[in-house]
C-alpha cells in the first residue's frame, strides 16, 4: 500500500531511480514498524531536494550518518 505520491516529486526534482531507491529503503529501515512515516519521510526528502534545499547526495549522507 502506498500512503504518499512521493515518485511524482522524485521526478520532478530529477533524482534518479536508483538514488530514490536508496532513500526510499533507508526511511524504510529507519521506521520498520510505521510505513506510513517511511513514505512521509522519503517524501518531504524529495520536496527538499526539489526546493533545492537538499541534494540527494547530502539526504544520503544524512542517513547514513544517522545509521552509523
Amino acid at each position: 500500500m502506498r500512503y504518499f505520491d512521493y515518485e511524482t516529486i522524485a521526478r520532478q526534482a530529477g533524482i534518479p531511480a536508483d538514488k530514490l531507491a536508496q532513500l526510499t529503503k533507508s526511511f524504510a529501515e529507519e521506521e520498520p514498524n510505521d510505513p506510513m512515516l517511511a513514505e512521509l519521510h522519503t517524501m518531504r526528502a524529495c520536496m527538499a531536494i526539489k526546493d533545492g534545499r537538499l541534494t540527494v547526495e547530502e539526504a544520503l549522507d544524512d542517513l547514513h550518518a544517522l545509521a552509523a
